[in-house]
């Protein structure tokens, strides 16, 4: 070889290396700027040529794939959603303009290839540069698609959420929302507008947020484990420490009562109850004494520990969850001392406190999980096109906020709940349930917010499980969102 067609071959390879160099710069590792650039129209080419990766339920159910389409010799590809309404929330979309929410939004990394091992993106970036296709990682989530269309049909379109979790990992096996929605609409003609009308049977609650991570609704009684996890923990009282509840606490001068009761004249009046007769029956007189006796910084301390003020960490965008914590004027509020607090009314879950369903989730888990809360997780592993494991999740604890002690004493006092007390249309024949009621006051009369958690087998915890559906008349926990409860533990459980 002489030397001018040597200068030339090592000029090429040059060239060449520098292509690839810049290429997988700006495809790969700058992918998040380009992303940010919605109208450059060569990053949304470059998106419609890649091969986005399958999203897949537990046990293999398709819930996002791709169309392949031909036309003047470029091949394309476009999303579709096989399983519809199932879980659209917690999916999201990916629009051929490079719109992405849900999981499509936080893995888009994974699902275009481009955060794969050094040597996988060398391969695909020679295949850009050789004209092949390149293909996306596969994910395949927690959730499992005949759960969560169970949850789906329980709710009945009412508005609302039921999330599924393994009570030791974390792992996510349902989480519904409703109202729901077609994700293939968002590409069609008005599809968008269309999606935008669902507001559900309650009238105001959009489609497109997921209720489990993002609606706040006051957790009336079962606030009541966040409250009672403090009065235990803290020492303050025991399960057997005594209460005369005469119907009413008195707070501030005034009488805070008892939920009414359909086979009394008026508020419920135990006489001398225990803090576990008090939690069993839901016995707002007791919690509002318990919460004016350790004081409202005490319960929010505890709050804290479980979760509350900050987002339970999760696969989905950030954006995508909201804080539960005390709320003023829509906004998330922390008040500057103990004069700002209702400490009676907080103590059951009023006073201004709003939680989402997956909060309340990770309150019981911490119970089930004798004091340590796991770490949620929609994402279970990560597979790349040739069949290799990117990524799996391993369950993480997110901390101890309670005491072992504690939570076995919740766990008992739960059981009652279901064997004698409010949440007696939760029980599964040889099975123990432990579970806690939530009947929350929105100012409407008697149309309120019904909540049910619990988890199951109460005596080696495997699930858990929280349901709410706002805006029922007359919808108590024990009677309205119980029975769904009962009926995700029962599959859960292959009863």
């Amino acid at each position: 070889m002489n030397k001018q067609l040597l200068h030339v071959s090592v000029a090429a390879l040059v060239l060449l290396a520098a292509l690839i160099v810049s290429t997988t710069y700006w495809q790969t590792w700058a992918v998040g700027d380009l992303a940010d650039r919605q109208d450059n129209a060569i990053q949304l080419v470059a998106r419609l040529t890649v091969d986005r990766g399958k999203i897949l339920g537990a046990g293999g159910t398709v819930l996002a794939t791709n169309r392949k389409h031909r036309k003047h010799g470029l091949t394309t590809f476009t999303r579709r959603y096989p399983a519809g309404h199932l879980a659209p929330q917690v999916i999201g979309y990916s629009t051929a303009a490079g719109t992405t929410t849900g999981l499509e939004a936080s893995l888009e990394d994974y699902l275009t290839g481009a955060n794969t091992n050094l040597s996988n993106t060398f391969s695909q970036e020679l295949d850009k540069l050789g004209g092949k296709t390149v293909h996306g990682d596969n994910v395949i989530l927690t959730l499992r698609p005949a759960l969560q269309s169970l949850a789906l049909q329980e709710l009945q379109g009412r508005c609302g959420a039921v999330v599924a979790l393994d009570a030791k990992t974390g792992a996510v096996y349902a989480m519904a929302s409703s109202p729901t929605y077609d994700p293939n609409l968002i590409e069609q003609p008005n599809g968008f507008a269309k999606v935008l009308r669902i507001k559900g049977s309650c009238g105001d609650s959009s489609a497109l947020v997921n209720n489990a991570t993002a609606g706040l609704y006051p957790p009336g009684s079962t606030f009541k484990m966040v409250t009672a996890a403090a009065a235990l923990d803290s020492g303050a009282y025991t399960p057997s420490s005594v209460f005369d509840d005469p119907g009413y606490c008195v707070e501030y001068g005034s009488h805070v009562s008892n939920a009414g009761n359909p086979d009394q004249n008026g508020p419920e009046a135990f006489g001398s109850v225990t803090l576990e007769q008090g939690f069993e029956h839901s016995i707002n007189s007791v919690f509002c004494n318990v919460g004016k006796h350790i004081g409202g910084e005490k319960i929010l301390e505890y709050a804290k520990r479980f979760g509350f003020y900050s987002l339970p960490p999760l696969d989905t965008p950030p954006s995508a969850s909201q804080q539960s914590g005390l709320y003023k004027n829509g906004k998330l509020w922390f008040p500057k001392d103990s004069n700002q607090i209702d400490p009676g009314r907080l103590a059951f879950g009023q006073f201004n406190m709003l939680a989402t369903p997956l909060q309340m989730a990770l309150v019981a888990a911490t119970i089930a999980d004798k004091g340590a809360e796991p770490k949620p997780y929609l994402v279970q592993k990560i597979v790349a096109s040739d069949g290799s494991t990117v990524a799996t999740t391993s369950p993480q604890t997110l901390g101890h906020p309670i005491k072992a002690s504690t939570a076995a004493e919740l766990n008992r006092m739960m059981q009652l709940v279901v064997q004698a007390g409010t949440g007696t249309s939760a029980q599964i024949p040889g099975v123990a349930v432990a579970g806690k009621t939530g009947t929350a006051e929105l100012g409407l009369g008697t149309v309120y917010d019904a909540w049910f958690v619990c988890f199951a087998p109460a005596n080696n915890p495997r699930f858990v499980v929280s349901v709410v559906v706002e805006k029922q008349p007359n919808g108590f926990g024990g009677s309205v969102s119980a029975p769904i409860a009962k009926a995700i533990l029962e599959k859960l459980l292959g009863t």
